[in-house]
């Protein structure tokens, strides 16, 4: 079917909750005259030559090995990145010519969308309808329009029931959906997205595919980077690109069948492949996720799906029996009651729908996490045990020699290789499991030579792992597993992201291993994968929420906005009258001198953490770390302090009655200030911290000071410092799975371990920081934009209680 082109005027296109409609003939939307990148300084061109011209209302794909620059490409079409030379036109907007046009980049982004490959970084907040909104904010729509976009967006993407949702605490599959949701939000005339379904299972992938197919259907110019030869079919034309050059376009027919076969065809000309015939025939009918079915493979065997239950094995290599796993805050667990073995030399693939639990499991499995409740038992390890359905007591985790001899049987390739790679070149984080097993450097050298080898990435062996592509990080990190010679293999999403001849290098490697007796379990969202490599497949169960509405279980907390509709008084409160009142009450507890006071203190915290409907415990396990440090403060300050009556002598040593009152004194105070600044984050969401925060500091705009970009920073720091402790441990776990001493050696040996990994949270900060500012210019964040701001501020009856009360406790203490 032909559509209609959609017309994009850069200045009036966002003005308007519908596209724009017109007869006349419209400009491409992105031109590209022999375009040059280069991320070394010209040492190797990324981009060499490339010409392409994107229509107006086309849907364009780009397809190509791993490292071809199509996501390069991507980028430079959405206008996130100058090129070294060449011609660049974006809606209208010659961008680049001699050099780059910085006004017209900016006019143009306002009319481009782009969903990056890892929607992580593309969350600037931690509210689902706050981050859509942020978009729309920074176009400068008015307030009612922005929450029409909201719910429209949502909608589409099928998020509307967790508008409220914290999306970094979201499966992978939700945050792309939320990513995807940020853009359309935005109602762009053009479209760029970067491998969306990568991570994504089946009937999330066609949801994705269905809202382009609405979107192109509207007019909009798409242009999708991807491996999916199925994702091609709707498409008007396929750029295949190899090494850094465009070298086939194939045009659509109606209804474009041919076009699958089309780019499996010219990825197996340009040296890519196929697996055997995948994308070249109509896909067979999948079994839906509520009836589960048996699967036919080529030969006529039936591929067994093992649903629940314990599977009839005489030499199980992994046992879970009555597995349950909540994760903290939750109401359901995510993983109820499941059971299942794995032989000895199986290969079973582990499927199910984003946020059934899949990764959860695994992590599990390698002693990662711990579970709720019931035993595990890999390799005749004791991973989990004694732990009992509906009981209290947790199950025993593993002692130290237990994780020890589990690390010498167990590979594990995580979902983010990224994550998994952390030393200085490939050959070297490679060499990183062999050498805990104590192995001598020749043998070390002959395990990462041969791992390389299997996976086809020699010629990376001295390159650094956060210079490669995503797909050549995947296979790098797939070789430091390999090169440990493991019995039992977990792999999680292993082929995710990779081309066709990736995907059959990883299938042959799986077949090898298979041959050589080793167990493996892989997470996988393709059924013709698990066809392919599987002897059974595990569908992981899930159960519907009360709601009836989407599994939510991998949302490990409600985030609620402190203007919305929310469970406390202190939430709702107005966030100026917040940040003001919580920070009087935090600096007048460093003039509590008295006992009286002191309780007085105690007092006004229990109140407001009652007011807020938070549990103690909770709060103060949150912030247990800094409470030992004021522990271990008070302690010295027993005995720093001489004056007052000595009440116990230890030699030279003696604590008096004074020192006594004045470590209780300041180490209460300071545990004060702590825990109700953890409230007011618990409580208060970084978008009104941001807004709160803009408002307050707005007269220093007088002085030259820029308020607003002071404030987003601020809320872009609360944002990613859970990020960054999540990757810390995401590093700290990769090392733990391939036998480091930072989990099971001595004490000097794990500090050591654990300062060596300053530097590669050093490079994830810098990435992180990387993909953010692409993330906001693709979201048109600029210095010195008028914003609108969607949450409107008011003062409320409640907010002068509050901050009468507020006024009261600063004059008791100062009257005490």
């Amino acid at each position: 079917m032909t559509v209609a082109p959609r017309s994009f005027d850069a200045d009036e296109f966002h003005d308007s909750a519908e596209p724009h409609a017109s007869a006349e003939p419209v400009s491409p939307a992105a031109v590209l005259k022999d375009i040059r990148f280069s991320y070394d300084r010209g040492t190797s061109w990324a981009l060499d030559g490339v010409s392409l011209t994107v229509h107006a209302g086309e849907r364009l794909c780009l397809v190509g090995p791993n490292g071809s620059g199509k996501s390069t490409l991507a980028r430079l079409i959405a206008g996130l990145t100058a090129p070294d030379g060449g011609e660049v036109t974006l809606l209208g907007q010659r961008v680049h010519e001699a050099g780059p046009n910085a006004d017209a980049y900016r006019a143009a982004r306002r009319g481009i969308g782009m969903v990056f490959q890892n929607p992580e970084d593309q969350l600037v907040t931690t509210v689902l309808e706050d981050d859509v909104a942020f978009g729309p904010e920074n176009l400068g729509l008015e307030r009612g329009l922005i929450s029409e976009r909201i719910v429209d967006s949502l909608q589409a993407v099928g998020l509307a029931n967790l508008r409220q949702s914290d999306p970094t605490r979201m499966s992978g599959g939700q945050q792309q959906r939320a990513a995807i949701a940020g853009m359309l939000a935005m109602n762009p005339a053009m479209l760029v997205l970067d491998e969306p379904t990568a991570m994504l299972d089946e009937s999330a992938r066609a949801e994705v595919m269905r809202i382009l197919d609405d979107l192109q259907a509207r007019g909009t110019t798409i242009v999708h980077v991807t491996h999916h030869p199925d994702e091609t079919v709707h498409a008007d034309r396929i750029v295949r690109m190899e090494a850094g050059r465009i070298v086939g376009v194939t045009a659509a027919v109606d209804n474009r069948p041919p076009l699958a076969e089309a780019v499996s065809q010219s990825e197996t000309e340009g040296g890519i492949g196929t697996e055997g015939g995948i994308g070249t025939e109509a896909a067979p009918s999948r079994p839906t996720n509520d009836s589960p079915r048996q699967r036919e493979r080529e030969d006529g065997s039936e591929l067994p799906l093992l649903s629940d239950g314990i599977g009839d094995m005489t030499d199980p290599i992994i046992r879970v029996s009555h597995l349950t796993y909540r994760y903290p805050s939750a109401k359901r667990a995510v993983i109820d009651d499941l059971s299942f073995t794995i032989a000895r030399g199986e290969t079973v693939a582990l499927m199910g729908v984003n946020g059934s639990g899949k990764s959860t499991l695994v992590r599990m499995l390698c002693a990662l996490a711990a579970p709720t409740a019931g035993s595990i038992e890999v390799a005749g390890v004791p991973v989990a045990s004694t732990g009992k359905r509906g009981s209290n007591a947790r199950p025993k985790p593993a002692n130290r020699r237990q994780l020890a001899q589990l690390r010498r049987h167990v590979g594990y390739v995580m979902q983010h290789p990224e994550h998994q790679l952390f030393a200085d070149t490939v050959a070297e984080d490679v060499a990183y499991g062999p050498r805990n097993q104590g192995l001598g450097e020749t043998e070390v050298a002959d395990r990462v030579r041969e791992s390389l080898e299997l996976l086809h990435i020699g010629h990376l062996a001295d390159r650094s792992p956060f210079d490669l592509s995503g797909g050549q990080q995947r296979l790098a990190a797939i070789a430091g597993v390999l090169a440990c010679n493991p019995d039992v293999l977990i792999m999680d999403e292993p082929t995710a992201s990779l081309d066709a001849q990736a995907k059959k290098r990883i299938h042959e490697l799986l077949r090898m291993l298979k041959s050589r007796g080793v167990t493996v379990l892989i997470i996988t969202h393709d059924w013709e994968e698990a066809e392919q490599i599987a002897d059974r497949v595990v569908r992981m169960p899930i159960a519907a929420p009360a709601s009836g509405g989407p599994v939510t279980a991998t949302v490990t907390a409600t985030a609620v906005s402190s203007n919305g509709p929310v469970h406390s008084v202190i939430h709702r409160l107005d966030p100026r009258v917040k940040m003001v009142g919580f920070l009087a009450a935090m600096f007048t507890m460093f003039a509590v001198n008295t006992p009286t006071q002191l309780a007085l203190g105690i007092a006004i915290t229990l109140a407001v953490i009652a007011a807020a409907r938070l549990n103690p415990l909770r709060v103060l396990e949150s912030i247990h770390p800094i409470l030992i440090l004021l522990g271990l403060m008070g302690v010295v300050n027993l005995f720093v302090v001489r004056t007052g009556t000595p009440v116990v002598v230890l030699g030279p040593l003696s604590i008096t009655d004074q020192g006594v009152t004045i470590a209780v004194l300041y180490a209460c105070r300071f545990a004060l200030v702590i825990i109700l600044g953890a409230v007011f984050l618990t409580t208060t969401t970084p978008t009104a911290m941001t807004d709160a925060f803009d408002t307050l500091i707005s007269p220093l705009n007088r002085l030259g000071i820029h308020a607003q970009e002071i404030a987003l920073v601020m809320s872009l720091a609360l944002r990613f410092i859970p990020t960054l402790t999540d990757e810390t441990r995401a590093i700290v776990d990769a090392q733990s799975a391939r036998g480091g001493s930072i989990e099971t050696g001595s004490l000097a040996q794990r500090i050591k371990a654990m300062s060596a990994i300053i530097v590669p949270i050093f490079a994830g900060t810098l990435r992180h920081a990387d993909n953010l500012s692409l993330a906001l210019d693709a979201r048109c964040y600029e210095e010195g934009i008028r914003r609108t701001h969607w949450r409107a501020l008011t003062i409320a009856a409640r907010d002068l209680v509050f901050a009468a009360a507020v006024i009261v406790y600063i004059a008791a203490i100062i009257a005490l």
